[in-house]
């Protein structure tokens, strides 16, 4: 009877166990697989780019700019959202086809050089009839030495007086030589101080001017002395680098001698 009662027990219990773990599975079953989740995608903005390049002090007209979508989470601070923000400004600064307008590079006002023109300093334009020689590469953006070529004490000396200017503007003119003939003429603008616009205007009324295109990554300066046409033709030599020998004879030694008079009579000694 005792083992009935067991047996019994052991098939209640294994039953139960079936019975457990076939709801289960059919639990598992009947529930929806879910979709692998995947990483939410960030939302794009609105951003007003260059349609073309522009240069600087440029007035932006609506088929220079257009909109393209931006990811939001690398978008450049001082970005515009819309056309008409930017449309009728003008530009402080060069600006690359596909780039960004951007606030830091909008003037306040109206277009032009003006607005571009850092506070305290002033932009000048002067005449530079070699400044062409560099092979227009004097562009806007450039930095130039400016090299005078004048009289000092009765002689002519070429001196660099200005250095690292940067140039934000560079145009050609026709003008008449003296015989009445047409020549074109450079006119470059540089940005510099009150002191040096001063000096540099000066420094057209004394001689020539000349400019020196330099890399805008040196921007140390150079003292120099300056050179005068006597200087050009020290320590020349001939092509090859020989130096001339002279062809004169040496000239023959002479001894020292001493005239000594004994009794009238006059004796030469040499040593």
């Amino acid at each position: 009877m005792r083992k009935n009662r067991l047996l019994i027990v052991l098939l209640l219990a294994v039953a139960s166990g079936a019975i457990a773990g076939y709801s289960i599975l059919e639990y598992l079953r009947q529930r929806p697989t879910p979709l692998i989740a995947s990483e939410p995608r960030s939302s794009n903005v609105s951003v007003v780019v260059a349609a073309r390049n522009l240069p600087l002090g440029a007035l932006i007209e609506e088929n220079d700019i257009k909109l393209v979508e931006w990811p939001s989470r690398a978008v450049p601070e001082g970005y515009a959202t819309s056309l008409p923000e930017v449309v009728g400004r003008g530009l402080v600064d060069n600006v690359q086809a596909n780039e960004p307008i951007l606030a830091s590079k909008l003037a306040e006002g109206r277009a032009g050089l003006a607005p571009a023109i850092p506070p305290g300093m002033r932009a000048i334009s002067v005449q530079s009839n070699e400044v062409l020689q560099v092979a227009g590469h004097v562009l806007p953006g450039t930095t130039v030495d400016v090299i005078l070529i004048g009289d000092s004490g009765g002689q002519k000396i070429s001196k660099i007086i200005m250095q690292n200017l940067p140039v934000r503007g560079v145009a050609q003119d026709i003008q008449e030589d003296a015989a009445g003939n047409p020549r074109p003429v450079s006119v470059v603008t540089v940005i510099v101080s009150p002191e040096d616009a001063e000096k540099l205007k000066l420094a057209t009324t004394e001689g020539q001017i000349h400019m020196a295109l330099r890399n805008p990554l040196d921007i140390e300066t150079v003292e120099t002395r300056g050179e005068r046409p006597s200087g050009l033709f020290t320590g020349t030599r001939p092509q090859g680098g020989v130096a001339v020998q002279s062809s004169r004879a040496p000239a023959p030694q002479v001894d020292n001698i001493v005239e000594i008079y004994r009794g009238g009579v006059r004796t030469l000694i040499s040593y």
